[in-house]
């Protein structure tokens, strides 16, 4: 009976300690794997990298885009980059360009 108090009493003593412990890691593991913790922080930190590396690709290509249009308008109009889509669009070459044909099971099928 004398060794059930000492139980009782020691874990009365002990329990505050061993809750505040159990809070602590259970904190400690979700501030780590939880889903606003460190590595969920890595996860969407190499998203936001990858996402703004595609953004700054796809500003470079609509650069390139708008300059080619600037070329084609009326006022600026570029003759070599004219004579380039009339070809293409109109499915014409130039005097000075060899043409190579290909058998029908190697050619590629057009681009629409």
């Amino acid at each position: 009976m004398r060794l059930f108090r000492e139980i009782r009493n020691r874990a009365r003593q002990a329990a505050p300690q061993v809750l505040a412990a159990c809070m602590v890691a259970y904190f400690a593991y979700h501030a780590m794997n939880g889903d606003r913790g460190f590595y969920a922080w890595l996860v969407l930190k190499q998203e936001r990298a990858q996402a703004l590396a595609t953004a700054e690709r796809l500003g470079e290509q609509r650069d390139r885009l708008e300059t080619r249009v600037a070329h084609l308008r009326g006022d600026a109009l570029d003759p070599d980059l004219l004579e380039e889509r009339a070809q293409a669009i109109l499915n014409y070459g130039a005097e000075t360009d060899h043409m190579i044909l290909l058998p029908p099971e190697l050619r590629r099928p057009r681009e629409p």
